[in-house]
């Protein structure tokens, strides 16, 4: 009778961890877009597949290959934040049409099912493209704050790309170096590169909007001093 009841209760831990196994692998495959996709290969994503993963998941989709984006730390937040205030607080004040927005935000850049991205910032004036679930089609201004996961991307791949969709004007934010470059596409072949200590002219309002990076500097110090970047 006690040899039986043993073996019963063997039985029940054997299929209580088979069943948390089981668990833990679903867990895996939920946060592991190849592991739900595993019948395609990166290069062969559509925008079915991005708008199929869970939404806590941040990724990027670009040319058919799957990006997986780390939460933004705190500096890069800030920085964020505070532009896209510059700007809204700009194009309030001569009641332009234009529309400013921070991530996360979707931008069907190509037009296409093969690229979906997801800029730090972004101002839009064409009005037409802005779409029940994303942005259709190039904005006239994208933003990317640089962190050490995405810097090649922004300056390599998603430089390329915005350039060939016509975004207007691309800046790459490097608050650690203090640095901006910017790429006025419409004009100029070669980008600018200004230190964070002058206000910055933005091209696409022909220079009328600067942003201001000194207290933006002050508040990424100040939590720094925290312990946070």
């Amino acid at each position: 009778m006690r040899e039986y009841g043993k073996q019963n209760h063997t039985k029940e831990k054997n299929k209580l961890y088979e069943e948390q196994e089981s668990y833990r692998a679903e867990e895996d495959q939920l946060h592991d877009p190849a592991a739900q996709y595993a019948y395609r290969r990166q290069g062969e994503y559509t925008v079915d597949d991005y708008y199929a993963l869970p939404d806590e998941q941040r990724v990027e989709l670009i040319d058919g290959v799957i990006y997986d984006m780390a939460a933004p730390g705190f500096g890069h937040q800030t920085v964020a934040l505070h532009i896209t205030k510059q700007l809204d607080e700009f194009i309030d004040s001569r009641g332009d049409s234009c529309l400013p927005f921070m991530s996360p935000v979707d931008v069907q850049l190509d037009c296409d099912e093969r690229t979906m991205v997801q800029p730090d910032v972004v101002v839009l004036c064409d009005t037409n493209k802005l779409k029940k679930r994303c942005i259709y089609g190039a904005p006239d201004l994208v933003m990317e704050v640089l962190s050490p996961s995405t810097k090649r991307k922004d300056e390599t791949t998603k430089l390329e790309k915005y350039r060939k969709a016509g975004v207007r004007e691309y800046w790459m934010i490097d608050f650690r170096q203090e640095r901006v470059v910017v790429y006025d596409f419409e004009h100029k072949s070669h980008p600018a590169i200004y230190g964070m200590n002058q206000s910055i002219p933005v091209q696409i309002f022909q220079g009328d909007c600067q942003i201001r990076f000194e207290k933006i500097l002050e508040k990424v110090h100040k939590l720094q001093t925290y312990g946070a970047s």
